[in-house]
């Protein structure tokens, strides 16, 4: 497959990216120096310029900060477009009300398409707050309203992500970005070990998302994702694994195409019903999506 091919096929379900637009909901985790590229709005009509160009017909939004008012704003943009079928949203998990929360954003004006809540448990200090009483619980809330839990944590924390699946089995969990493995570095091994004790536990899926940012040198190579790509396909089984492009956030070292091209590369040796389920149909399964 050449770099300039894209999978042939309709339907496929981007399953993990972002919207934007600072002056409502700032972004101050964008360094506008390092971070030049995405320090920028980006809106609907920008994903769709390049999503609709490689097939995609669905996808689901993920949040980007702590606040239940970006979440809201999210689900109104879902309300009104076409292409965006699923928000992931957030909710303070510690508060003593998260099923409320949760009833009050599905009140609002897409609230139907809320299919999950994340929270950015990679930047959090406490090396075990996966593992608090009231965090669970707050996560326990999420599984019992029928929302997906979505799992931001960097390799590292793969055990304490681990810990969680097993002990709340009820909960669906979807691993973004792979758990951030630490490609081209010895911790490689410490990455697969994690990615396994996780995929023990059958309540767990993961997203092939997020990996272009993660190679160290530039430019990379899909050479430099295929261990992280093939531990998945070998750990989780293609009925586990979907697509997410992570954009914008991949603009930091990729085009929307170019990593659409490297992953269609790295899984082109699967058959038609393996690549059903990767670009599409284990995303629609998993966050629940209307016919797409």
């Amino acid at each position: 497959m050449t770099r300039a091919e894209v999978p042939k096929r309709a339907g496929i379900v981007d399953a993990h990216h972002h919207l934007w637009v600072r002056a409502r909901h700032p972004q101050p985790w964008i360094d506008p120096v390092t971070m030049a590229a995405i320090d920028a709005d980006f809106e609907p009509a920008d994903l769709a310029s390049v999503a609709r160009a490689v097939g995609v017909t669905a996808t689901v939004v993920v949040q980007s900060i702590a606040s239940e008012a970006e979440t809201v704003d999210l689900l109104a943009v879902a309300a009104g477009d076409t292409l965006v079928r699923g928000v992931v949203g957030w909710v303070d998990l510690t508060a003593d009300d998260v099923a409320e929360r949760l009833g009050r954003l599905r009140a609002t004006p897409g609230g139907e398409r809320l299919v999950g809540i994340r929270h950015l448990v990679q930047s959090e200090a406490d090396p075990a707050y996966l593992d608090r009483p009231d965090v669970r619980r707050g996560i326990a809330a999420v599984g019992a309203a029928g929302l997906v839990f979505d799992l931001l944590v960097r390799q590292h924390q793969l055990p304490m992500a681990a810990r969680l699946a097993q002990d709340l089995p009820e909960v669906r969990f979807v691993l973004d970005h792979l758990g951030k493995p630490a490609l081209g570095r010895p911790e490689m091994t410490e990455w697969a070990r994690g990615l396994r004790a996780l995929a023990a536990s059958p309540n767990t899926t993961a997203k092939l998302s997020g990996l272009v940012t993660e190679v160290e040198r530039s430019p990379w190579t899909t050479g430099d994702l295929r261990p992280a790509v093939e531990g998945a396909l070998d750990t989780f089984g293609p009925d586990r694994l979907m697509y997410g492009s992570d954009w914008p956030v991949c603009l930091l070292a990729s085009s929307y195409r170019r990593w659409v091209e490297a992953l269609a590369e790295l899984l082109g040796d699967h058959d038609e019903a393996d690549q059903a389920l990767l670009w599409g149909d284990t995303a629609r399964r998993v966050y629940r999506l209307e016919a797409s």
